[in-house]
C-alpha cells in the first residue's frame, strides 16, 4: 500500500508541474501529463536511474494504478457525455455522419497504399499482409476520444456546436476503429470464443437497451423528482448504471470508455443535476485520477528507439499520411455539408487528435507482434505530434479559448 501511495504522489506532483509548463507553452494540460509519464518511463528516468526506477515503479506494481486511472477515465467520460447538447447534434446529423466516415475512410485508404512498403521494412517476420494493413489503417484513422474531450473541456468548447460535433464524430470514429480492431485481432487469434459478428450483435443489443430502456428511465426519474436537487441516492444509482454500462461494453470487446460515454448520454438533461454531477466528480477526477491515466500511458512509450535517419524519414512519411488523411477527410465532409471553412478546418484539426486511444491500439498491435519496436515508436511519435498540434492550429485559425480568463486546475462548471 505504501508503494502505491508513493507512486500516486510522484505522478501527481510531476503531472502538476508538467501540466503547468504545457499550459504556459500554449498546449493542453494533457500534453504535459503525457510527457511527464514519458519522463518517468524507460526513455528518461529508467535510462538515467535504472535502479531507482525499478524500485519505485516495478512492473508488477502498476496494476493498481491502471485500475484507478481507468475508473477516473470512466467518470470523466460520464461527465462529458452528460453535458453533450442534443440540440446541436440534431442540427449536425449529416455533418457528423459524413465527417466520421470520411475521416476514417481517407486515412485508411492511404494506409492501404503504403502498407506494403512499410511492412517490408518494419513488420516482424511472418505477419500477414491483411492483418498488418488492418492494424496500420486503424492506427492512422483513429481519434483519441478522451484526449479530444479533455482539450475541448480545457478550452470551454465541450458544449459548443463545434465541440459537440467533434465529440460525436470522434465517438463514431472510435466505435468503427474498435470494431475493425476486433476483426483484426480475430484474424490473429482464430480460436477466440466470441466471433466478430457476435460481438457486433451484442453491441447492437446493448445500444438498444441503453437507448430504449435506460434513457427513458432517466427521463422518468427526472420527471418524478423535478425541482429537487441531485441527491446522493440518485447519484449512486447513476454511477452504478455507468459502471454497469462500461462493464457491458468491455465484455462485448469494444471498450469500457464507450460504455461510460453512452451512459453519460442517457443522463437526464436537467441543468442543476448536470452541474451537481460535475461539481461532485470533477475535482477528484481532473486532479488525481486522470493524470494517472496519462502518466501510465507515457510510461509505456520508448522514444529512445528512434536512432537513425531512415527511421526518422519513415516517421515523417507516416505523420504526413496521418495528417493529410484525417484532416483532409474531415474538411471535405464538412465543406460538403456547407460548413464554413473555419469550422471545417477546426473539425479536421480536432479529429486529428490521437494521443491515448492511439497508444492503446499500438500496444495491442505491439503485444500481438504485428508492429516491430521501431514502427511502434514511429507511430507513438505521430500520435504525440498530432495531439500537440491541435491547440496551436485551433489558435491559428481563430477558434477562441473560452477558459483563458479562468486558468484553473479544474475546469469551471458548464453554464
Amino acid at each position: 500500500m505504501s508503494l502505491l501511495l508513493v507512486q500516486i504522489m510522484i505522478v501527481l506532483i510531476l503531472a502538476l508541474i508538467c501540466g503547468n509548463i504545457s499550459l504556459r507553452l500554449g498546449q493542453a494540460r494533457v500534453i504535459g501529463e503525457i510527457f511527464g509519464g514519458i519522463f518517468l518511463g524507460p526513455s528518461v528516468f529508467g535510462r538515467l536511474f535504472p535502479h531507482a526506477s525499478a524500485a519505485v515503479f516495478p512492473a508488477n506494481s502498476l496494476g493498481s494504478l491502471e485500475v484507478l486511472s481507468n475508473i477516473g477515465l470512466i467518470l470523466f467520460l460520464l461527465i462529458i457525455g452528460s453535458e453533450l447538447d442534443f440540440a446541436h447534434l440534431r442540427k449536425q446529423t449529416l455533418t457528423v455522419s459524413l465527417a466520421s466516415a470520411m475521416s476514417i475512410l481517407l486515412p485508411f485508404m492511404m494506409a492501404m497504399f503504403t502498407a506494403h512498403a512499410i511492412r517490408s521494412r518494419f513488420a516482424p517476420h511472418g505477419i500477414g499482409g491483411l492483418a498488418f494493413t488492418l492494424f496500420l489503417g486503424i492506427s492512422l484513422s483513429i481519434t483519441a476520444f478522451p484526449v479530444l474531450a479533455r482539450i475541448l473541456e480545457e478550452r470551454g468548447l465541450q458544449t459548443s456546436k463545434l465541440g459537440a460535433t467533434a465529440l460525436m464524430c470522434a465517438a463514431f470514429d472510435d466505435v468503427c476503429a474498435w470494431s475493425l480492431l476486433a476483426a483484426a485481432v480475430a484474424m490473429l487469434h482464430n480460436g477466440a470464443s466470441t466471433s466478430t459478428p457476435r460481438r457486433l450483435l451484442y453491441l447492437a443489443g446493448y445500444l438498444a437497451v441503453m437507448i430504449g430502456v435506460i434513457r427513458p428511465l432517466g427521463k422518468w426519474i427526472a420527471r418524478r423528482y423535478a425541482g429537487k436537487p441531485l441527491s446522493y441516492e440518485l447519484l449512486g444509482v447513476f454511477l452504478a448504471i455507468v459502471l454497469a454500462s462500461a462493464a457491458a461494453t468491455d465484455a462485448i470487446g469494444v471498450h469500457p470508455l464507450f460504455g461510460a460515454f453512452i451512459a453519460g448520454l442517457c443522463f437526464p438533461r436537467v441543468k442543476p443535476w448536470q452541474q451537481a454531477l460535475r461539481t461532485r466528480l470533477d475535482m477528484v477526477v481532473s486532479i488525481l485520477l486522470l493524470p494517472l491515466f496519462f502518466a501510465l500511458t507515457g510510461m509505456k512509450t520508448r522514444l529512445d528507439l528512434l536512432n537513425d535517419s531512415t527511421t526518422w524519414l519513415w516517421t515523417g512519411i507516416v505523420l504526413l499520411i496521418a495528417v493529410v488523411g484525417k484532416v483532409g477527410g474531415a474538411v471535405i465532409a464538412a465543406r460538403f455539408t456547407r460548413q464554413s471553412w473555419k469550422n471545417a478546418w477546426a473539425l479536421g484539426f480536432l479529429l486529428n487528435t490521437r494521443g491515448l486511444v492511439e497508444l492503446i491500439v499500438l500496444n495491442i498491435a505491439y503485444d500481438a507482434h504485428v508492429f516491430s519496436p521501431a514502427l511502434f515508436t514511429m507511430l507513438v511519435v505521430m500520435a504525440l505530434l498530432t495531439t500537440m498540434a491541435t491547440t496551436p492550429l485551433l489558435n491559428w485559425i481563430g477558434i477562441e479559448n473560452n477558459n483563458l480568463d479562468r486558468p484553473r486546475l479544474v475546469i469551471a462548471e458548464a453554464a
